[in-house]
């Protein structure tokens, strides 16, 4: 079987798997993260974080993004600019106004500055404990994590139901590792 073949049959059953997590804990979880907070200390500079809007199943970030906001990081959203491309992030903040973007996931107005992230939360279906993640086959994250990487020095923190972890994604060249991984129960590094 070949690399994309194991990818689509993994979707499956992570899907079925992060929708049953989502089911009995979406509560509970968002509010976990929000108290737990980032794995990172905020440094002197202004330093930008990107969350998600919670798409289908996926754990809420919008907690953690309220207290964060709070804390004095300046949040940001992602953007899918086109099939292949690497993701943009418009400023953007708890309570300011959104619009329906692809697959009608909200996204920060054109008339938000566009910025680079320093810290940025990743959505997925599933991970290991090597820090790779399973998209949804599009490789946004992993077009936009080469491409910040090569800017500057980021951090990928994938957010997850602990239930999302598998053994060992299937995984192909291109495809980029995350730094940390978050989730209901625990925070840790990967590698």
């Amino acid at each position: 079987m070949d690399i994309a073949e194991e990818k689509r049959r993994a979707r499956g059953e992570a899907a079925k798997r992060r929708a049953a997590a989502h089911a009995a804990l979406h509560e509970t979880a968002k509010r976990a993260l929000a108290e737990r907070g980032l794995p990172l200390v905020r440094g002197p500079q202004q330093m930008v974080v990107s969350g998600f809007f919670p798409y289908k199943s996926e754990i809420s970030t919008l907690p953690l993004l309220k207290r964060l906001a709070g804390e004095g990081w300046f949040l940001a959203m992602p953007v899918v600019m086109g099939e292949g491309l690497p993701l943009i992030f418009r400023a953007w903040a708890p309570g300011e106004p959104t619009v329906p973007g692809i697959w009608n996931i909200p996204v920060p107005p054109e008339t938000a500055p566009e910025v680079l992230p320093d810290v940025l939360l990743v959505p997925m279906l599933a991970f290991d404990r090597l820090g790779y993640r399973l998209g949804y086959g599009g490789g946004f994250y992993d077009h936009t994590l080469v491409k910040l990487r090569a800017l500057k020095k980021v951090v990928a923190i994938g957010v997850a139901y602990a239930d999302q972890e598998v053994a060992a994604v299937p995984r192909a060249p291109y495809d980029q590792p995350l730094d940390f991984i978050m989730t209901e129960k625990d925070v840790f590094a990967c590698g």
